[in-house]
């Protein structure tokens, strides 16, 4: 599978928080995967440190970009054809950075892993918060 993380999704991962659930956890430490970080979420990562919003260790381009190739995440950058998707998008809300992560979604074939209900609302692939449990079945009464 071809994972896009979220910006949120990324620095739980990196900070081991908690909130990042289970089934995400396992899915980008599964080797089989493709993880990926947008160019995107670094941008939202500097701006929101600068507006004093997001603490960080050190300055938000070096950490991230260092935390990010620690992990064996690699790099997506923002390219034309993610923005011509992005012009199909429904108006469904108007985070410019979350807009372009589905648009790279889309137009990569990603699947993204993310807790935000507005993205679960657009039609892309993203990964269950709940990993999916199978019913036992009926039980046999001999």
């Amino acid at each position: 599978m071809r994972l896009l993380l979220d910006t949120h999704a990324f620095l739980w991962y990196i900070s081991a928080d908690a909130k990042l659930p289970a089934v995400h956890l396992a899915a980008i430490r599964d080797a089989t995967n493709e993880v990926y970080l947008s160019a995107a979420s670094v941008w939202e990562a500097v701006i929101k440190h600068g507006l004093g919003k997001l603490p960080l260790p050190s300055s938000p381009a070096e950490y991230l970009t260092r935390q990010r190739a620690a992990h064996g995440i690699a790099a997506l950058p923002i390219d034309e054809a993610a923005m011509a998707q992005l012009a199909t998008l429904p108006p469904l809300h108007r985070d410019p950075f979350d807009r372009i992560l589905i648009a790279q979604a889309l137009q990569g074939r990603l699947t993204i892993v993310t807790i935000d209900p507005v993205i679960l609302a657009y039609s892309v692939p993203t990964l269950p918060i709940t990993a999916f449990t199978p019913s036992p079945g009926p039980t046999s009464t001999s």
